[in-house]
């Protein structure tokens, strides 16, 4: 297949591209607007391929976005640009308007004038698969709860409140246009390659330096964490074996308290790092807790059935198998790690700009 990739720099958009360029035979077009998110570097084991290309591009340009469909003929675009950390998008919510909802009609735009010149037998092999969160559906409120695709839409913030609205679009466009869609909506993913601003990444880092380790409220949020290999792997099953016009829930079957997530990352650096900061007796003399922000959801939890019964998939990491691979991948990565933290990744942006 040809599979063209909006946001493929991002954590998982990487992920996906990385998995299909070392495990599959498929050519991949990586669309990337390269804002902070994005970073390159996570593409450099796969960036030599050639099966790859890269554009930076936003998918708000629809001159662009045709002048790639028009050039690399896609049979599938796996639509997952977006702005997704909810502390931003409580600090300022028109970033996450703009790319979000009014990007994704932009996309959905150029991707239906392709299609619809399409031959009938490409037109009909097309696949649009927008990839979303389970945020969408808002908070578990009872412990046995959990999200099902028909779950009512309930976004507690402007982030999940924004995904909500492009999941409608994309839905009307199957429903109005014919586009062939499918939807995914994922919980928390975690893995390598992670943007530090993120909670597990986070913590690592700041342990490893002898920060504080921020934890909302009392920490007793819940989250269903999905590795994101795994992740990948779903995609790309749904992307070639999901049915048209469906939706379908990814989850990891791993629900975790924040403040247990936390202690069980400084339990591992424990082992794998006890060299510690000078004057530090345990990581976990680090946890501060803070004032929890505005609207936060308490329990997250996918009911992921469907796309095991339907399509076969099943997470391969427990959450104890991956945040293991997560902490050992970061201390073996720090250049990485430190190249976001001083913003030089930011200059292969400026390079690919050129």
């Amino acid at each position: 297949m040809r599979i063209l990739i909006t946001g493929g720099a991002g954590f998982i958009g990487s992920a996906l591209i990385r998995h299909l360029l070392q495990h599959t035979e498929h050519q991949v077009f990586n669309l990337d607007k390269l804002t902070y998110a994005g970073n390159l570097e996570s593409l450099d084991a796969v960036a030599g391929s050639s099966r790859y290309q890269f554009l930076q591009a936003d998918i708000g340009d629809r001159d662009a976005v045709s002048r790639v469909l028009a050039d690399f003929r896609p049979d599938a675009v796996m639509h997952l640009a977006a702005e997704s950390h909810v502390d931003r998008s409580i600090e300022g919510p028109g970033e996450f308007i703009q790319t979000n909802i009014v990007g994704t009609y932009n996309l959905l735009e150029s991707v239906r004038a392709y299609w619809s010149r399409l031959e009938d037998a490409h037109k009909q092999a097309f696949r649009f698969h927008h990839i979303s969160t389970d945020e969408v559906y808002g908070d578990l409120h009872g412990v046995d709860d959990l999200f099902s695709e028909t779950t009512p839409y309930a976004p507690s913030s402007p982030y999940s409140a924004s995904k909500a609205a492009s999941d409608h679009l994309v839905r009307a466009w199957q429903r109005t246009y014919g586009l062939p869609v499918l939807i995914t909506n994922c919980s928390n993913n975690y893995g390598p390659f992670h943007f530090p601003e993120k909670l597990i990444p986070l913590v690592i880092l700041n342990a490893l330096e002898g920060k504080a380790l921020p934890v909302y409220g009392n920490g007793s949020q819940i989250r269903d964490w999905l590795f994101v290999e795994d992740h990948a792997r779903a995609l790309l099953k749904v992307v070639t074996e999901g049915v048209v016009g469906e939706t379908y829930n990814i989850g990891g079957h791993n629900e975790q308290q924040n403040i247990d997530v936390v202690r069980a990352i400084c339990t591992l650096l424990e082992e794998l790092a006890p060299n510690k900061p000078a004057g530090l007796a345990r990581y976990e003399d680090l946890i501060t807790f803070v004032t929890d922000r505005p609207g936060h959801d308490q329990r997250y939890a996918i009911d992921a059935r469907k796309i095991e019964h339907e399509l076969g998939w099943v997470p391969q990491e427990t959450f104890a198998s991956g945040l293991r691979k997560t902490v050992q991948w970061y201390l073996n990565n720090l250049d990485w790690c430190r190249h976001v933290q001083d913003g030089s990744y930011q200059r292969e942006r400026l390079g690919a700009a050129q």
